[in-house]
């Protein structure tokens, strides 16, 4: 299902691959901010929908996102940095959706312009809380944007190492293969690899899941487990998910492939993942509403959790460590007892 992108094109032949296909980043954040990043290696010219008129002086003036990934430098003149969604949509034939799950209905409610012939590529790793639902389904119910012309991009990728050009994988997920070589020829550089996949549904929801259990190896982090744990904890969690997987959306996969389960052991161990600092919080006596506010950026886990705690009982599925976390996080129940009880469980 997978195939790995060959280092068989050179950086003129992509810049002229890329000619003439235009490109949206809508988001600010840290993942939008790599994004754009990444896009600037292929790119002579990227529109980004930032969220106010501070965030926009601060890049067209310094180059520089002034809140996340400050140390990343752009060259202002490839960049038509815009606060207007709509002016953004109608001038890109590719649009990269990388706002926080929380953020992106209401920003899509003020879609006006035509959009119907466009691409549309879910970077966000959550679940719109307002339809609790999928953004590949919250697209495709809410805006009639259908599967071919959608894709999403999952890891293992995590935006400060791209920050720092260091080696990074991207899976993009793609039902149509015109879609996969666009996007292979935006995203490939030096330090950007990509592989390819037709599994739009399950690479989404595993970008979801490995948020949730993230912040569970972070619970038991900070309630002194070790490595030895973690590892038995993300070996269950990866079974956990293709069970979970299985239930929503049955197709030929391997979750042992780099967006299941590379993306799982990165957001489970690094010291970049905000996943798993949200839960370390907890695991240390923070209360969860205490540790959401210091956080500075979202923690998608956090409220996707609830959705998908919902779905995998309305789905009967056998999920203990799904259980474990939202318990924790929304029936306020002891995260000493919680993982002790789990740790009965695991294998």
């Amino acid at each position: 299902m997978i195939k790995d992108t060959k280092d068989k094109k050179s950086a003129a032949a992509v810049k002229a691959n890329v000619q003439g296909c235009t490109v949206g980043v809508l988001g600010s954040g840290s993942f939008g901010t790599a994004i754009v990043k990444m896009l600037s290696e292929n790119c002579n010219e990227i529109h980004w929908c930032v969220r106010n008129d501070y965030v926009k002086g601060a890049i067209e003036q310094r180059g520089h996102n002034p809140s996340y990934l400050t140390s990343v430098s752009f060259n202002t003149k490839h960049l038509k940095v815009t606060t207007d969604l709509n002016e953004l949509v109608s001038q890109c034939d590719v649009i990269i959706l990388a706002t926080p799950s929380i953020y992106l209905a209401p920003a899509l409610e003020t879609l006006k312009c035509g959009y119907k012939d466009k691409l549309f590529v879910s970077a966000i790793k959550g679940i719109v809380p307002e339809h609790n639902d999928i953004v590949a389904h919250y697209l495709r119910d809410n805006f009639d944007i259908g599967f071919r012309n959608q894709a999403v991009i999952a890891g293992p990728c995590h935006a400060e190492e791209v920050g720092m050009e260091r080696l990074s994988y991207l899976t993009i997920a793609t039902v149509e293969p015109t879609n996969a070589e666009t996007l292979d020829n935006l995203f490939v550089s030096r330090f950007i690899k990509v592989n390819h996949s037709t599994d739009i549904l399950g690479n989404e929801y595993s970008a979801i899941l490995k948020n949730v259990y993230a912040i569970g190896a972070g619970i038991a982090s900070g309630l002194g487990y070790g490595d030895n744990f973690t590892a038995v904890f993300v070996s269950n969690a990866i079974r956990e998910m293709e069970v979970f997987l299985e239930a929503v959306y049955e197709v030929p996969r391997d979750v042992n492939e780099s967006a299941y389960l590379g993306d799982l052991l990165v957001t489970a161990y690094s010291l970049f993942s905000r996943n798993r600092n949200l839960g370390n919080l907890i695991g240390k006596g923070y209360t969860v509403k205490s540790a959401i506010q210091s956080m500075q950026m979202v923690a998608e886990g956090y409220y996707a959790a609830n959705s998908i705690y919902a779905t995998a009982k309305q789905k009967q599925i056998n999920t203990p460590i799904i259980d474990t976390i939202y318990n924790i996080l929304y029936e306020g129940k002891s995260a000493e007892n919680q993982i002790k009880k789990l740790t009965a469980l695991l294998t």
